[in-house]
């Protein structure tokens, strides 16, 4: 096997993250930055955006996340809920993803034959964009888990750092130094999900 696919092999859920991390912040930006540049998508539209966050930025929306899910959550379990939270927060840095809907129309009015397929490329392209920014972030050493904690959060993120109306939140890509190792994993027996045809 290629180092790449070692390299996608050891991309796991890694929630136990710290900020015991030798790159930089810029040195992160950077890679983040490149990763969804890198990434290909339908009639070249471009359309993932991604907002980096770091220290108090990360924090913050990590408490914008419990205030937001506190009224939505049985008192109950709400201790589960933040320590969960607590977690993320712990992390170095969380990137959020969007899509760029005003992008997504302009496609369909200029290709209307198309039309009905390009919100789902355009998922198709940010989910591209996500994965090769956690794949280049195991590559670096780091630790990520991804979150959809959308549509709940958007109102809050969007006042919180003036994001533009026309980008529409999908995930949330936490960051950090691995303090613990992944769980086992489990996959499907290839019969199931792979057909092949000589």
């Amino acid at each position: 096997m290629t180092n790449f696919v070692d390299t996608l092999k050891n991309r796991r859920s890694i929630y136990a993250l710290g900020r015991n991390v030798s790159l930089s912040e810029t040195e992160i930006e950077n890679l983040v930055k490149e990763a969804v540049r890198q990434s290909p998508t339908a009639f070249n539209a471009q359309s993932p955006r991604a907002v980096i966050l770091f220290g108090e930025a990360h924090e913050k929306l990590w408490d914008l996340t419990e205030a937001a899910l506190k009224p939505l959550t049985p008192e109950e379990a709400f201790p589960n809920t933040q320590n969960k939270l607590a977690g993320f927060k712990a992390g170095l840095g969380t990137v959020l993803f969007f899509k760029n809907t005003d992008t997504v129309k302009a496609l369909q009015e200029q290709f209307a034959l198309y039309a009905d397929n390009f919100p789902d490329w355009a998922e198709q392209s940010n989910g591209i964009a996500t994965a090769n920014t956690w794949v280049a972030l195991e590559e670096a050493g780091l630790g990520a888990n991804l979150q959809h904690y959308n549509p709940v959060i958007d109102e809050a993120v969007a006042k919180e750092w003036n994001i533009p109306s026309n980008w529409q939140l999908r995930s949330q890509l936490v960051f950090g130094s691995k303090e613990a190792e992944a769980g086992e994993k489990d996959y499907l027996d290839d019969n199931e999900r792979f057909l092949v045809f000589r």
